[in-house]
């Protein structure tokens, strides 16, 4: 009995003991070797981290793709505007013009109102695409020499209504540029611009190392994105508008757009032309113009001191501060005349009123006791110098009456031949042909009957000619033509006293020394300068400028005895 129970406990520890060796025995025969067990974790380590990585990619691809959706969906939204709008009007017009009435008075009638309604329609469109819609519009606003009635006044509002970008958007700007946020370089930043355009907006700002006060203009960053887009749309508008009406093309305006546009948005070139036009001014003018100082430019980020005024058409402020409006006439004509007819002056191509500024200046004495500031350098041009010469040439013919000569430097400047000749010389002026030839364009100023006779002159019977004439001219003779204008429409806004003799006095004296320079630099190059015939032409070119020198001398001294004497 002993022994079964030694015999039994001995069994019950050999089997104790064996357990581990077979339980690790069916391990070994159920399990994977140690290697390509490590093969396998690695391997599914693998599946996992590109797992990972492709689920990032697809999530990355899809929020690229929305952007690359949401865009094209505006893409489309932009154009789909522009193209049904342009189907409506362009079916309106001819349904308008097939009409037939007995009366030319219904005719017109209805014809004003089909201008009224598409420029309606189409200011819907240009306010709601926006970006370079609103230049556009702008631009079409000031062509009151081309366009409708209708369509001008329509555009109007556009003036003031200019995009504004959000701050949040102008400070990923500003990192995106430069590298660095908003308040790493300015102390001070507003956060609502103080003045909006169609391609910019300005900022008050103060730098952190100098605490200086500065205007900080921002590109609209939405124009990135649009530009390309818009001028393709605005190409394919007009484009339309030929082949639909042949009559009136009107492509050679977005063609300058396309060559303007991009300079307008390099405010690194914007910067060059500012302290060109600011050397320019300070070497060759007496005039109290003001340029602000550049401090720094990049493509969409212009940084200068920051002066400001009062609009020109202010005329509640001109009164209070005691500033002649007759002098600030004659000083914004001195400032662009020397710009078109000085030799090698830069032409600033955008002087309307909200690029130009009035200053009270205490340091002088009434009636000078003022500044113009002058803004927005984007757009200049220098003028080619025989073109310069013959501008010049056919202002002095126009202020003279001289129709001959009239004629003779149209064709030289712009290719005019007789028959175009008083479409032209209307549209250079803004006066009535008959007024031109008999009572003569510095004598009398413009009243509101000539106006109409000329408005309406252009809309009913003249406007696809002129359409057609400026479709031909020099790209260069249109700006000028736009800097005519546009000084026009300032000098009357200011509703001086003088009328347009003085205007026209400096326009002369300014041309007249540009007919002078110019033979005097032909005499110098010629070797037979001795010969009568040149001694003579040089002599008829100083007596002419010496005539107009003295005539606005006297007429000047004239008005300051009347100011002196309290007769105005």
């Amino acid at each position: 009995m002993r022994l079964q129970v030694l015999w039994r406990n001995s069994a019950l520890k050999s089997l104790q003991c064996s357990r581990p060796i077979i339980l690790d025995a069916q391990r070994r025969a159920f399990s994977i070797p140690e290697q390509p067990r490590r093969i396998f974790q690695k391997k599914r380590k693998r599946r996992v981290v590109q797992l990972a990585a492709g689920g990032g990619t697809l999530l990355a691809s899809a929020a690229f793709l929305s952007d690359e959706i949401k865009h094209g969906y505006h893409a489309t939204e932009r154009s789909a505007r522009v193209m049904s709008t342009l189907a409506v009007c362009v079916n309106d017009y001819r349904k308008t013009l097939k009409l037939q009435r007995d009366d030319p008075n219904e005719e017109s009638l209805l014809l004003k109102a089909c201008h009224k309604r598409c420029a309606e329609r189409t200011l819907k469109v240009l306010e709601k695409n926006g970006s370079i819609f609103i230049k556009l519009g702008q631009h079409l606003s000031s062509m009151g020499y081309l366009l409708p009635l209708e369509w001008t006044t329509t555009f109007v509002p556009l003036q003031d209504k200019c995009p504004v970008s959000s701050y949040e958007s102008i400070q990923e700007l500003f990192v995106e540029d430069t590298g660095h946020r908003i308040e790493d370089e300015f102390e001070t930043f507003t956060d609502l611009p103080i003045g909006a355009a169609s391609l910019a907006q300005v900022h008050v700002a103060t730098l952190k190392d100098t605490h200086q006060k500065v205007a900080v203009k921002v590109q609209h960053p939405a124009l990135k994105e649009w530009v390309p887009l818009d001028l393709a749309l605005t190409r394919l508008t007009f484009a339309t508008v030929r082949r639909f009406f042949p009559d009136y093309d009107l492509s050679w305006l977005s063609d300058e757009m396309e060559s303007s546009l991009p300079q307008e948005l390099d405010f690194a070139l914007e910067g060059q032309n500012a302290m060109n036009a600011s050397r320019f001014f300070e070497k060759n003018t007496k005039v109290p113009l003001i340029i602000p100082e550049v401090i720094s430019a990049s493509k969409r980020i212009l940084v200068m001191s920051y002066i400001t005024g009062a609009r020109p058409d202010n005329l509640e402020y001109l009164d209070s501060h005691h500033i002649s409006r007759d002098e600030v006439s004659a000083t914004l004509a001195r400032i662009f005349n020397a710009m078109i007819f000085t030799p090698g002056a830069p032409l600033h191509c955008d002087p309307h009123g909200g690029n130009i500024a009035i200053r009270h200046n205490t340091s002088r004495r009434q009636p000078y006791n003022f500044d113009i500031i002058l803004y927005d350098h984007g757009l200049y041009r220098t003028i080619p110098e025989k073109l310069r010469v013959d501008y010049a040439k056919l202002w002095l013919a126009v202020i003279d009456a001289d129709e001959p000569n009239m004629r003779r430097y149209a064709y030289e400047v712009a290719g005019i031949t007789d028959a175009q000749f008083p479409l032209f010389a209307s549209a250079i002026t803004g006066r009535d042909y008959s007024v031109l030839t008999h009572q003569g364009v510095s004598t009398t100023a413009r009243d509101n009957s000539e106006k109409q006779a000329i408005s309406a002159g252009f809309g009913e019977y003249l406007l696809q000619q002129l359409v057609q004439l400026l479709g031909k001219v020099p790209r260069i003779i249109l700006l000028i033509l736009k800097t005519n204008d546009l000084t026009r429409s300032l000098d009357e806004g200011l509703q001086t006293s003088q009328g347009p003799v003085r205007t026209f006095l400096i326009l002369a004296k300014y041309a007249s020394r540009a007919v002078w320079e110019e033979q005097k630099q032909k005499l110098r190059s010629r070797r037979d300068w001795y010969m009568p015939a040149n001694a003579l032409a040089l002599i008829s070119a100083f007596t002419g400028f010496v005539r107009v020198e003295m005539k606005l001398f006297f007429y000047e001294r004239y008005l300051a005895i009347r100011r002196h004497l309290h007769m105005d």
